[in-house]
């Protein structure tokens, strides 16, 4: 193993735990790694941001422009409405939610059409007065699947056929990934709507009731200021404690001019002006502060006029720029004239300030402000709304050429008439000339994390094959097949990248992995292209935790997920996928 070796699988074992640990975004880890990379001489200085010019990161920027376009021209929330009766059964419920969910990921963005159907899967649970945590991860791993149909429907499907266009001079073409893509994702809508969501547990609220009797999409971890007159100033915090019981809040702790009482909270006198940490759910939250004379941070400081506020609940998705600040470093309460009210964090107490919080992607924000304020707010801070949105979005009278416009791109990208990255960038720049995307939403709309991190990470996985470092590795799987037939060995890679899925970013697997596929190719002396479709399935398939892939982690919250019910579904899901797709890829892409 030569000295450049070494430092690649140093750089690339830290990249895998910082990943895993989840300390740091990932897009700074992979853009630290690249500069190490650089410095230690290892990647090519003429190479250092090659991955940002790169046909795959330029693809994946327009499908997200795109994804947003479709999603202004109110085509996705129509749908929604014609599809979606909450009258239906649970189980045909799952099964259309799921079907719709997997054909719109293959012609946009997975996670924008999961954002996009998420609200109304809440609105539709909450008026058929059932568990939201039964149909949330269904529709989240149904939207994977449908993204495996085609190019553009997720990143690795991208960078692996980029990946084939600089290793064989030709890149797959829009729909050889259909016929592979659509038996998994057959075969795996089938499977989460008939059996996956009867594996999940049934969720309770902290008040020990179920989903089914009450429906809650969290309790909350609120903060509220205690104004002059109110009845509680001269009582202590555990007097409270039976009327709070009566109306199901929870006083947790008291700060007096930002000092905390966590330990002696309950035995200190309430004065004028502390903040009082509660633990409720909105409806109840609202009655508490009634009965105590109570107020929200910022209602008496002149910011919120009576009679003029809302609620909103949002989840923090990776792309938010609220993902690891507070709202206090970004000034939430008098930038944008919205108070962060509570934070909801999958099933997890917490006691810090709520205002001073770090918060993290999949949290569950309670808003409070007027209307047009939180509208506001949600877009420039790109968070996602749990209620459906109605009209305000639609621009009906633009659906058919928003729809006609893209149509007419995949048409001529998949003939062969323009290359892709121009037509989808001619449907970009359409929607905005139509003002479909406003300008002012075109960078809103780019997950620029992804960018970064593609970015980085390409010109990391040309230095591992220009060195053999994945040569090696591919030897190493050979290697562990013991002398098994080619079919056998590209099982035992999907399984491997499947697994490195689970635990870090899915575009980083592909990345890492497409490479290895070719050398193992070489290797066994067979055709390239099914071990490359091994591992656009199997990067892609990340079901066991909510860290594999973002969709995992937008449900999280709203659903109230622990990490370990990921694999109760997911599990037997992935088993089917490699069940299905190995035979699939070796009767579509033949080895020889």
């Amino acid at each position: 193993m030569t000295t450049p070796q070494i430092i690649l699988f140093v750089l690339l074992f830290f990249v895998f735990v910082f990943l895993v640990w989840g300390r740091w975004r990932y897009d700074l880890v992979a853009f630290v790694a690249l500069l190490v990379g650089l410095l230690a001489g290892v990647i090519p200085m003429d190479q250092a941001f090659s991955g940002f010019g790169h046909p795959a990161t330029i693809i994946i920027a327009l499908v997200l422009v795109i994804s947003r376009g479709l999603s202004n021209s109110g085509v996705i929330e129509l749908l929604g409405r014609y599809v979606v009766d909450p009258a239906r059964k649970l189980g045909a419920h799952i099964t259309v939610m799921s079907a719709l969910a997997a054909s719109l990921s293959a012609v946009m963005n997975n996670v924008a059409a999961l954002a996009l159907l998420m609200p109304v899967d809440l609105q539709a649970a909450k008026k058929a007065g059932r568990a939201a945590s039964f149909t949330l991860m269904p529709l989240s791993f149904a939207s994977i699947l449908g993204g495996m149909i085609t190019l553009i429907g997720t990143p690795p499907n991208i960078v692996v056929s980029e990946f084939r266009n600089d290793a064989l001079g030709e890149p797959y073409s829009m729909f050889s990934f259909a016929p592979v893509g659509l038996a998994c994702a057959a075969v795996g809508v089938a499977y989460v709507a008939l059996l996956g969501w009867r594996l999940l547990p049934a969720k309770t609220t902290a008040a020990g009731k179920s989903e089914q009797e009450r429906f809650d999409l969290a309790d909350y971890v609120t903060e509220v200021r205690v104004p002059e007159g109110s009845p509680v100033i001269g009582k202590k915090v555990r007097d409270l404690d039976e009327e709070a019981a009566k109306g199901d809040v929870v006083f947790v702790g008291l700060s007096r001019r930002g000092r905390r009482f966590p330990g002696l909270a309950r035995n200190t006198e309430i004065k004028a002006d502390d903040i009082l940490v509660v633990e409720s759910s909105p409806d109840s939250l609202d009655e508490a502060l009634g009965i105590f004379g109570l107020e929200y941070i910022g209602k008496g400081e002149g910011i919120f006029e009576d009679g003029d506020l809302t609620m909103a609940e949002v989840v923090v998705p990776e792309s938010s720029r609220l993902a690891g600040r507070s709202v206090m470093s970004v000034r939430l309460l008098y930038r944008y004239r919205v108070a962060l009210v509570g934070v909801a964090r999958m099933g997890t107490r917490f006691r810090d300030g709520v205002r001073k919080l770090v918060l993290k992607p999949g949290d569950v924000l309670l808003l409070l402000g007027a209307p047009d304020s939180i509208q506001d707010a949600i877009g420039r801070l790109g968070l996602l709304p749990l209620a459906d949105r109605g009209q305000r979005v639609v621009q009906r009278n633009k659906i058919r050429i928003a729809v006609g416009t893209f149509t007419v791109a995949i048409l001529v990208a998949s003939f062969g008439l323009v290359y892709l990255p121009i037509a989808l960038g001619c449907v970009a720049a359409a929607y905005v000339a139509l003002n479909i995307v406003p300008i002012r939403d075109v960078y809103q709309s780019i997950e620029w994390p992804v960018i970064v991190l593609l970015g980085s990470m390409i010109p990391i996985g040309s230095a591992l094959q220009s060195t053999g470092s994945t040569a090696l590795i591919a030897d190493g799987i050979v290697a562990l097949a013991g002398g098994l037939s080619p079919a056998w060995v590209l099982a035992l890679l999907v399984v491997v990248t499947m697994s490195l899925s689970d635990v870090m970013n899915n575009t980083a697997t592909a990345v890492i992995a497409a490479p290895v596929a070719i050398d193992i190719s070489g290797s066994l002396g067979v055709n390239p292209d099914p071990f490359l479709m091994g591992v656009a399935v199997a990067a892609s398939c990340a079901f066991l935790t909510p860290i594999g892939h973002k969709n995992n982690t937008l449900i999280m919250g709203p659903g109230g997920y622990r990490f370990g019910d990921y694999w109760r579904m997911g599990l037997p899901l992935e088993l089917l996928i490699v069940v299905v797709s190995v035979p699939m890829i070796l009767w579509v892409w033949p080895l020889h």
